[in-house]
């Protein structure tokens, strides 16, 4: 209750002046008991299927809940939790888990179909295409499994990276044409082919002594790869060779996205960014005095983008103002789902609590 009320004394302070209102119309606890251990990082993006809000937490598995009662449908214990999202397809969810294992989940019955044992971490979203999922290991690993049966088809091993000192985190890898496209924790990007693989190019971005780390989704748009590195860097490279387009000061472990002419992303220096996506000079930048700022997505015009030791926020996307923002308490490290056609965001805070927020705007009660 104390913490709600802190929510709306906060909220109201902040949203008066921007006409945007952020009220919680979800507020749950995720966890099946109390955590009384150290805190775990819970980065999972909720998923919608049919009406039922899916979520994992890092502590004790999969929980589903009805949208309409909020009362839980089913729920998957697993071992040492979950912190990477997964994909769905008709009525099936992928996902891995800290205990090394990915998951097939019949959603409808809340049961595991099977499970495919890496020996490391998942910690990173898999790729689903042509029923083949794609997803690196803890041990930097790519594997290809069948998604119907969970076969492996083949794996990429990288050199071992043991020695280096690594931010917790992976890369997802994207698919065009045949190709998938994947960073590692040595600073290099590669492009495998997706039937075999086989390399067909990498490139050596980040020489940093310290964090070589490459967790950021590519971004594939056109004959360019955006993708973000540890080394404070956005780098923009040739989709067919790995070649250097351009870079920008602008750099961390979030995944970029479009808008027009312009490209959003966050730093490593807790920045929030946007971008010209043709040469990356900048076009105007925020930055937060709570942690880092998380994934963006996008509402309507607004980019969503939480704060690692702070807030939910939403920025004008033209200008950076901040429109609105709301305090979950302990922070946001996952990516929001956003239903933008019902004036929705979901996502769960840094303590496993799901929350799902109506967005207002208290002249029009719609945005846009």
């Amino acid at each position: 209750m104390l913490l709600l009320a802190s929510c709306n004394l906060t909220n109201k302070k902040n949203l008066n002046s921007s006409k945007i209102q952020l009220s919680a119309v979800w507020v749950q606890d995720t966890l099946a008991q109390k955590n009384f251990g150290y805190r775990k990082i819970n980065r999972m993006s909720p998923l919608i299927y049919k009406n039922q809000l899916i979520v994992g937490n890092a502590i004790d598995g999969l929980v589903s809940y009805q949208i309409g009662t909020q009362n839980e449908v089913w729920r998957i214990p697993i071992p040492q939790g979950i912190e990477a999202s997964g994909v769905m397809i008709n009525n099936r969810l992928f996902v891995g888990s800290n205990n090394g294992k990915l998951y097939s989940i019949n959603l409808n019955q809340g049961q595991i179909l099977w499970s495919f044992d890496t020996k490391s971490e998942v910690v990173a979203e898999p790729t689903l295409v042509d029923g083949i999922l794609y997803f690196l290991s803890g041990s930097q690993s790519v594997f290809a499994v069948d998604a119907v049966t969970g076969k492996q088809l083949w794996t990429y091993n990288r050199q071992d990276t043991s020695n280096l000192m690594t931010i917790r985190g992976g890369s997802k890898p994207s698919y065009s044409n045949g190709f998938l496209y994947i960073g590692f924790s040595d600073g290099s990007v590669v492009s495998l082919n997706a039937r075999t693989g086989t390399p067909q190019w990498e490139m050596t971005l980040n020489r940093n002594t310290r964090f070589k780390d490459i967790d950021s989704t590519p971004l594939i748009d056109g004959d360019s790869i955006y993708i973000n590195s540890y080394d404070d860097k956005l780098y923009c490279l040739s989709k067919n060779k790995g070649e250097l387009i351009w870079k920008a000061n602008y750099g961390g472990a979030s995944t970029p996205f479009i808008l027009g002419s312009r490209l959003f992303t966050t730093s490593s220096q807790g920045e929030l960014v946007a971008l010209s996506k043709k040469e990356g000079s900048l076009i105007w930048k925020t930055k937060t005095t709570n942690g880092l700022f998380i994934d963006p997505a996008l509402y309507k015009g607004l980019i969503v983008t939480g704060e690692t030791q702070g807030k939910l926020n939403l920025f004008d996307s033209l200008t950076g103002e901040l429109k609105a923002s709301f305090e979950p308490g302990r922070g946001v490290f996952s990516k929001p789902l956003v239903l933008a056609d019902q004036n929705l965001i979901y996502f769960i805070s840094g303590e496993g609590n799901i929350y799902g927020l109506k967005v207002e705007d208290k002249k029009r009660s719609a945005l846009y």
